[in-house]
């Protein structure tokens, strides 16, 4: 049974009513005796989280030990708690104001700081990132045998690696730093060039036969085009970035024409190869005798691509299939051509949905097939009897102009849209000329042109079905 002093603890009153002053004796007391005073005292340091305040937010300013939290974040693993020092028992090391040396200065310059004193004596550490270029040395023997010039005098070249070594080969302030009054003006790449051109000669002259050397090469005539081209490049005037802007964009529209053109043929392509094999099928089932038929089918199955005519399920899985159902438009057959192959099927008087015999259901299916690939092939030829059309009014502009090179022709009336190729006008310049026009110059379609193009074609599309 649960006395008064369980209640007050599960409550968390304090207060003079705890376990001491009840008299009662728990097994913690009886076995540690002498931890009494200390949780009385960590008794009296109880906070409560205020309310309103979630428990995670109260976590952060105090942790379980009622630390205050730390000023600066530290690393350690005990939670929410300042960082105190953990002094040992052994003696600090010994620092010592001491002088010393940079082995980079060639001045004998004495500098102090503070180091320890175990370290006396040792060299500055870091001289170790002192780095010096090795700048080759010739004789006079060598120069005269190897390095003569006539554009270089030998007390130039002298002066040339002088300079080279007392400023690390930084050929900018060696060229600002050059006796131009004394010797002969140059240029940066005329100094680094007469310097690579020596370090290659010494190095081929001293090397060991057998061995791969590693020549350094400059080409001066590159540089001096880079830094004009650079500082045309820098030049340009507001104009001129504005067109060259206005010329890349140009690039990119024709690019994607381009590429446009080419998915376009491509389609036509496999349009085209779709119907040879079609019709080289049909003959190929007529000539071959009726019991023969299904097999010489399977053996001889052409590859159609699935773009043209319709590629129907087969139903070979096991189970009871209505034959109907081999009837039934797949769904990558769209919404549009749906429609025109039923306005063609209207109009050849077949019905929508006969009467479903084997003989009936796969020679249906293959009409639908193809009147699907007639539409295709009749839509592909629409578009391009009218970009044919397009492209003669432009050429027609282009030569009343005179751009061609041919003299100017005066306008005439459209020219029909036909199927058949365009014959060249006399005057207008050979066929060669036409066909860059026509390759680079190409217009692009807006918006409205297209809708008016897609409507077009396949109202012509549905018209033209009857026709042989």
């Amino acid at each position: 049974m649960a006395t008064g002093a369980d209640v007050r603890d599960i409550l968390e009153l304090g207060g003079p009513e705890g376990d001491a002053a009840s008299g009662t004796i728990s097994k913690k007391d009886i076995i540690n005796p002498d931890k009494k005073k200390s949780k009385k005292s960590s008794e009296t340091l109880t906070f409560k989280r205020p309310e309103g305040m979630h428990r995670e937010v109260y976590a952060l300013l105090y942790s379980d030990k009622k630390d205050a939290p730390p000023l600066l974040p530290s690393d350690t693993g005990q939670g929410y708690r300042t960082v105190k020092a953990k002094l040992g028992s052994k003696k600090v090391r010994p620092w010592k104001w001491m002088p010393f040396t940079n082995p980079a200065r060639k001045d004998g310059a004495m500098f102090f700081h503070w180091r320890r004193a175990a370290e006396e004596g040792k060299d500055y550490p870091f001289a170790r990132f002192n780095k010096t270029v090795q700048v080759p040395v010739y004789s006079e023997q060598e120069y005269q045998l190897y390095l003569h010039d006539d554009a270089w005098t030998k007390a130039e070249t002298d002066h040339l690696f002088d300079l080279s070594r007392r400023f690390d080969l930084r050929f900018v302030v060696i060229h600002d730093r050059y006796d131009h009054q004394q010797f002969k003006k140059r240029s940066v790449e005329d100094l680094k060039e007469r310097y690579y051109h020596i370090c290659a000669k010494l190095a081929n002259v001293r090397a060991v036969p057998g061995t791969d050397l590693k020549v350094p090469v400059f080409d001066a005539g590159h540089e001096r085009r880079r830094k004009e081209q650079l500082e045309r490049l820098y030049n340009r005037t507001p104009e001129q970035v504005a067109e060259e802007e206005y010329l890349l964009q140009e690039l990119r529209k024709i690019e994607a024409r381009k590429k446009e053109r080419e998915k376009r043929s491509q389609d036509l392509q496999k349009l085209i190869t779709a119907a040879d094999t079609t019709a080289e099928q049909r003959r190929t089932e007529r000539k071959a005798p009726k019991k023969k038929l299904p097999q010489k089918k399977e053996a001889e199955k052409p590859a159609v691509p699935e773009t043209a005519g319709i590629k129907f399920p087969d139903f070979k899985s096991a189970g009871v299939t209505l034959r109907s159902q081999r009837m039934k438009l797949p769904s990558s057959v769209g919404q549009k051509k749906i429609k025109a192959l039923e306005q063609m099927l209207l109009e050849l008087g077949v019905e929508l949905s006969p009467t479903p015999t084997e003989e009936l259901v796969h020679m249906f299916n293959e009409l639908r097939s193809d009147l699907v690939l007639l539409y295709e092939l009749k839509q592909a030829c629409a578009n391009c009897e009218y970009e044919l059309q397009m492209l003669r009014h432009r050429h027609e502009a282009l030569a009343r102009a005179g751009v061609l090179g041919g003299p100017a022709t005066p306008a005439s009336g459209p020219a029909p849209a036909s199927a058949e190729p365009a014959v060249p006008e006399p005057g207008l310049g050979p066929d060669p000329t036409k066909d860059t026009i026509i390759d680079v110059v190409g217009a692009p379609l807006t918006p409205n042109s297209r809708k008016r193009r897609e409507s077009a074609s396949s109202s012509s599309s549905v018209k033209k079905a009857k026709k042989p």
